[in-house]
C-alpha cells in the first residue's frame, strides 16, 4: 500500500557507508564549532548572521525586492568578514583539533623533581602573597611568547622562581614560561582572554592564564597578589583556590601522569603539619 510520502522516500539516496561517514564528519565539525564559539562574542555574531538570513528569506517570500537586493549585494563579502571576525576562533579550533592525541602520542611526564620545585615555590609565593604567573609548555610550542620576554634558559629551581617574582624586581611583571626542566624566559607577555563568561571578576594575571591556555595546550598557574590563593588554568578553563597538593595533581594529570592516592607534595605535608616549608625541608633532610 503506497503512501503520500512514498515518492519522496524513493527519491532519497540510499544510506551507505560513505553517507554515514559524511554525516559523522559534518556532525564532528559542527560540534567543534559549537565548542569554540560557546560563551564568546562569536556566538552573538553568528546569531546576528542567522537573523539576516531569516530576513533575506522573508524578503523573497514577501516580495521585498529592495531588501533582497541589498542583502544579496552584501552576501559575497560575508566570507571575508567571517574570516576577519573569527580569526582567533578559527585558530583556536584548528589548535584544538591538532592537539588531540590521534595516534596515542602523549607529551612526556614532567619529572617529579621539577614538579616539587614548582610546588615549593608556589607555597612560599602564596604565603608571602607575591603575585606570580607560571606557564608550563606541553606539546604546542610557545616560542612567540618566549621571545616577548627576557630569555633565561636556566635550570628550574624554587630560588629562581622566588627571585623572579620578588616584588619590585625587573622580571616581576609578566609570566615565566617553563620548558621541561628549564626556565625558558621571564617577564613574558601573554594574550588576555576576552571570554565574558570567565573574566568578569578576574584580574589581569588570571585573564592571561586563561588566554594562553585558549591559544595553546599549556598549563598556567597563578598566585594572587591580593589573597595569595593559587589557581590553575587549562584548555580555556580555570580552577580557583587550590591547595599545593591539588596543583601537583593537576600538573601530573595534564602531562599524562597520575599521582597515587595519598601521595602529597612536600609543601602540602608541611602545611598539614603546621610547619613552614623551610622547617619541613630541614626535618625531611634529617630523616633521610
Amino acid at each position: 500500500m503506497s503512501t503520500p510520502l512514498a515518492p519522496v522516500l524513493s527519491s532519497l539516496p540510499k544510506l551507505g557507508v560513505t553517507a554515514v561517514v559524511d554525516i559523522l564528519v559534518v556532525a564532528f565539525l559542527i560540534y567543534q564549532l559549537i565548542l569554540v564559539v560557546k560563551g564568546t562574542r562569536a556566538a552573538q555574531v553568528l546569531a546576528g548572521i542567522g537573523v539576516l538570513l531569516l530576513v533575506y528569506l522573508a524578503s523573497i517570500w514577501l516580495g521585498l525586492d529592495l531588501v533582497r537586493s541589498i542583502l544579496a549585494t552584501v552576501v559575497p563579502y560575508t566570507a571575508i568578514a567571517l574570516l576577519v571576525l573569527f580569526q582567533s576562533e578559527i585558530r583556536r579550533a584548528l589548535a584544538r583539533i591538532g592537539r588531540r592525541h590521534w595516534f596515542g602520542l602523549r607529551s612526556p611526564l614532567v619529572r617529579r623533581e621539577s614538579t616539587d620545585e614548582i610546588i615549593w615555590a608556589l607555597g612560599l609565593l602564596s604565603q608571602r602573597r607575591f603575585g606570580a604567573l607560571i606557564v608550563l609548555e606541553r606539546d604546542m610550542g610557545l616560542r612567540t611568547f618566549i621571545e616577548s620576554g627576557q630569555m633565561l634558559d636556566a635550570a628550574l629551581s624554587r630560588d629562581l622562581l622566588l627571585s623572579i617574582f620578588q616584588p619590585g624586581g625587573p622580571l616581576h611583571d609578566g609570566a615565566v614560561i617553563i620548558q621541561g626542566d628549564r626556565v625558558a624566559a621571564a617577564a613574558c607577555f601573554l594574550p588576555l582572554s576576552t571570554n565574558p563568561a570567565l573574566t568578569g571578576s578576574l584580574g589581569s594575571r588570571h585573564r592571561a592564564a586563561i588566554g594562553i591556555t585558549e591559544e595553546s595546550d599549556a598549563l598556567a598557574i597563578v598566585v594572587s597578589e591580593e589573597t595569595g590563593r593559587i589557581s590553575v588554568a587549562a584548555f580555556g578553563q580555570i580552577e580557583l583556590d587550590l591547595t599545593p597538593d591539588q596543583v601537583a595533581q593537576r600538573i601530573a594529570q595534564h602531562f599524562g601522569g597520575k599521582r597515587e592516592r595519598g601521595e602529597t607534595s612536600s609543601v602540602a605535608v608541611s602545611e598539614q603539619a603546621g610547619l613552614a616549608p623551610e622547617e619541613a625541608a630541614v626535618r625531611r633532610s634529617e630523616r633521610t
